[in-house]
């Protein structure tokens, strides 16, 4: 019988008191003081309640392996402190959101034209708003990067077969990880 295995990204919670509301400067400088820290902003996502809305940022080291950015716990609450350090009691505020900064994980999500160069040659999983091949709307294959005049266009290598994928129909792309069961 194999091991459960769960995911090896990194959590931290933090809570900040307060109410604000997000906003495009919010997210920008949020993107900014990451990238000062060192890292880069993989996702940022906005959700839990009304009266405890959350704010999740995953990040990464610049030009870490798939599967391996190495964001250690550290990592993750050293930008807490410095997003908490420099946004709290200014023009723009974390005030009353709950922060978790992670890892990207084994599955990392790919998000910017960036994120599909960076990881060209790795297996990545496709999953549409609509069916994308053969009436499935997710499909795994090889990352061969984006194509089209305007990069408007995921090209992948299925079963050995080369297909393109307008970006305007993926809902969510990831590297695929395979876990593998007593090494």
């Amino acid at each position: 019988m194999g091991k459960l295995f769960t995911s090896p990204t990194f959590l931290l919670v933090l809570w900040i008191v307060g109410a604000a509301p997000m906003s495009g400067e919010l997210e920008t400088e949020i993107e900014r003081l990451v990238e000062e820290s060192g890292f880069e902003l993989v996702t940022l996502e906005r959700g839990g309640a009304r009266n405890r809305p959350l704010l999740r940022l995953r990040i990464d080291r610049p030009g870490s392996e798939p599967g391996h950015s190495g964001v250690t716990a550290d990592d993750c609450a050293l930008v807490s402190r410095v997003l908490h350090e420099r946004l709290d009691g200014g023009a723009i505020s974390l005030e009353n959101f709950v922060l978790e900064v992670s890892s990207p994980g084994v599955e990392r999500p790919l998000v910017r034209p960036r994120d599909f160069d960076r990881f060209a040659g790795n297996q990545i999983v496709v999953r549409g708003y609509r069916p994308l091949v053969d009436n499935r709307r997710q499909v795994e294959g090889l990352l061969a990067g984006l194509t089209g005049e305007a990069g408007d266009r995921l090209a992948l290598d299925v079963e050995g077969e080369r297909i393109e994928i307008p970006l305007d129909a993926v809902a969510k792309a990831t590297l695929a990880y395979r876990w593998q069961e007593d090494l």
